[in-house]
């Protein structure tokens, strides 16, 4: 729990593959920067895949931690940015998958809530998420 101007609280960050599905989930405090309270979370990203990131990720170290991995990070720039890097605005369409999975999230109600372990209740909810891909439709 952090403290910030709407009293105690709490942020989740998650890491989504290419079709919506968790691969890394962590808590932080509502008031820590999201760009430094997630860099540990890319430690998965490996060569070729292309990270999708809101423009609050966007600094140097993650361009270089990234490139150095040999994956491409295509964040949208900060408006004062001076160093530029390259930016697909229609590749980062796909960030929506990010926005659906907080969604999803949201139908669970020891989640909206935020009943007894926090982080279990998240962990529990992005297993159903998950599972519910490989449902069958049938």
């Amino acid at each position: 729990m952090g403290r910030s101007r709407g009293g105690l609280t709490m942020r989740i960050r998650a890491l989504v593959d290419a079709v919506g599905r968790p691969i890394r989930l962590k808590l932080a405090e509502g008031q820590a920067h999201d760009g430094r309270s997630a860099a540990d979370m890319f430690d998965t990203v490996v060569a070729g895949p292309t990270l999708l990131a809101d423009r609050a990720y966007d600094s140097d170290a993650l361009h270089g931690a990234l490139a150095a991995r040999g994956a491409l990070a295509n964040i949208q720039l900060m408006p004062n940015r001076v160093k530029r890097f390259h930016f697909d605005a229609e590749l980062c369409k796909a960030r929506n998958l990010v926005e659906r999975f907080f969604n999803k999230l949201r139908y669970f109600r020891a989640v909206a809530t935020r009943y007894d372990n926090y982080l279990a209740s998240v962990q529990l909810a992005s297993i159903c998420i998950w599972l519910r891909t490989h449902e069958s439709a049938a």
